[in-house]
C-alpha cells in the first residue's frame, strides 16, 4: 500500500525547482500595509520568533520553542497577544434581532453578561466565521472574530435589510491569560469574584484606571480568561505590563496560541478545519448544539441547513491517530497544507486539516474531514504527509478531556 499511495511531496516533484532554489524558512515581510496588534511592540519585546497574518494583522505564533510553551500552558500560566481578535460591535434598537439573525444559536438563551461560541453562516449554510459572542449590554453585542471580514459582511446585511443598527469595529483588544494558574493571576488583578465567574460569562471592571471586560473564555481548552481593553491603541502597553507584573510570581510565560493543546481538545481553527465550504453539521457531533434549527427566529442559512440535515451527511470530522515519525507542532510551519486521507482500497476519502505530535499522549494526532463510510471508530486509513504515507486510525475526539471539564474548573 505504501508503494501505491504517493506522499504529497512525491505528487509535486515534477513541478519543483532545483533544491538549491528552495529557501527552507522564508521570511514574512514586516511593513506598514499589514496591521499591528495594539500589543505588537510589547509581545515582540518578549522575543516573538514567528508571525502569521490573521485578520490582516501580524499574529505572534510562538517565541522559539512551541513544546516548552505547551508545557507552560499545561502546568503554569501563559499570556497571549490576541489583539488580532478584532471586535465588531452591534448596537441599536434592532441589535438583538439582527445579531440573532446572523448566527444559528438561539440568542434568547444568551443573557446580558454571558458569552457564546457561535458560527456565522452564509446563505448556503457555509461557515463564514466562528467568533465568541459577548453580550455586554441589553442591545450591545461584540463579535470577537476569527480570521475573516465579518464586519464587512454584517455591515452589508444591515444596510441591505434596513436594520436599525450600528455595526463597527471598536478600539477594544484582548489579551488571554490561560493555564491552571490563570485563576490566581486574575484574583490578584481583579479579586476572587471576577476570577470565580462561571464559564462563558463576563464582568466589567476597572484596573488602575483602565476600563476592561473580562470573560471566562479562551482558545486553550485550559482554565482561562480574556481581558478586553477599551481604548486599546492608547493603553495596550499599560495593560500588558500590569498583567505581566501580576503573572510573574506565578511563573507566567508569553506564548502564541497553542495548537497542540487545541488539537488535543478538538477545537476548530477557521481557515483550516472550517471554511465557507464547510457547514456546521459536518464538523462533528460535539458542535451540533451550536445550530438550533427548531428556534422560531430565522437566521442566515437556516433553510439550507434544514435541507442539509434532511439529505443527511456525506462527510464528517473525526479524530485520527497517525503513525510514523513525529509531526511538528502545527504552528511551527511544518504543516503547509492539508494531508490527503486514503481508504484501504486506495481511494482518496478526505483531508487531515490539523495535525501535530502530542507530547503527553506521545503520538501524532489530527482532525480530519472524511467521507461518511470512513468515520466509524477503529477505521484504518492512510495519510499522505509532505514526506511520506503512513497508517492512521479513527479515534474518539477530543483526544484529551472528552467532557471538556478542564476549562470549567
Amino acid at each position: 500500500m505504501t508503494d501505491v499511495l504517493p506522499s504529497r511531496a512525491a505528487l509535486d516533484t515534477a513541478s519543483e525547482p532545483a533544491p538549491s532554489a528552495v529557501v527552507a524558512d522564508p521570511a514574512v515581510l514586516l511593513y506598514p500595509r499589514l496591521r499591528r496588534s495594539p500589543y505588537f511592540w510589547k509581545s515582540r519585546a518578549h522575543g516573538v520568533a514567528m508571525y502569521s497574518v490573521y485578520n490582516h494583522t501580524y499574529h505572534p505564533r510562538h517565541y522559539g520553542d512551541p513544546i516548552a510553551e505547551y508545557w507552560a500552558l499545561l502546568e503554569d500560566v501563559t499570556l497571549w497577544d490576541v489583539g488580532v481578535e478584532r471586535q465588531i460591535e452591534i448596537t441599536g434598537p434592532d441589535a438583538f434581532a439582527f445579531t440573532n439573525m446572523l448566527v444559528p444559536r438561539d440568542l434568547t438563551k444568551c443573557a446580558v453578561g454571558q458569552c457564546k461560541y457561535v458560527f456565522v453562516t452564509a446563505p448556503d449554510g457555509g461557515i463564514i466565521n466562528d467568533p465568541v459572542l459577548l453580550r455586554v449590554g441589553e442591545d450591545r453585542f461584540w463579535l470577537s472574530l476569527a480570521d475573516s471580514d465579518v464586519g464587512l459582511w454584517a455591515s452589508g446585511l444591515a444596510h441591505a435589510g434596513g436594520w436599525d443598527v450600528s455595526v463597527r469595529e471598536i478600539d477594544v483588544a484582548p489579551v488571554q491569560v490561560q493555564g491552571p494558574k490563570a485563576k490566581a493571576v486574575i484574583t490578584d488583578l481583579f479579586g476572587s469574584d471576577v476570577a470565580g465567574m462561571p464559564y462563558y460569562h463576563l464582568r466589567h471592571a476597572t484596573l488602575d484606571g483602565l476600563d476592561v471586560v473580562i470573560s471566562r473564555t479562551g482558545y486553550s481548552a485550559e482554565i482561562g480568561y480574556e481581558i478586553y481593553l477599551y481604548r486599546a491603541t492608547r493603553d495596550a502597553g499599560r495593560l500588558w505590563d500590569r498583567v505581566w507584573e501580576a503573572g510573574r510570581p506565578h511563573g507566567m510565560r508569553p506564548i502564541g496560541p497553542c495548537h497542540i493543546r487545541r488539537i488535543e481538545g478538538g477545537m476548530l481553527a477557521y481557515g483550516c478545519d472550517i471554511t465557507l465550504d464547510t457547514n456546521p453539521l459536518e464538523v462533528g457531533y460535539d458542535y451540533t448544539w451550536m445550530v438550533d434549527l427548531d428556534q422560531e427566529a430565522d437566521f442566515v442559512g437556516k433553510d439550507a441547513l434544514i435541507r442539509a440535515k434532511q439529505r443527511g451527511l456525506t462527510r464528517s470530522m473525526v479524530g485520527l491517530e497517525i503513525g510514523g515519525s513525529r509531526l511538528g507542532s502545527f504552528n511551527d510551519g511544518s504543516m503547509i497544507e492539508p494531508f490527503t486521507v486514503w481508504d484501504d482500497a486506495g481511494q482518496a476519502v478526505g483531508s487531515v486539516t490539523s495535525a501535530c505530535w502530542s507530547p503527553r499522549l506521545e503520538r501524532n494526532i489530527g482532525l480530519a474531514m472524511v467521507s461518511l463510510p470512513s468515520t466509524p471508530l477503529g477505521t484504518t486509513l492512510r495519510v499522505s504527509t509532505l514526506d511520506d504515507t503512513r497508517e492512521a486510525v479513527v479515534v474518539e475526539k477530543p483526544f484529551v478531556d472528552p467532557r471538556k471539564q478542564t476549562p470549567k474548573g
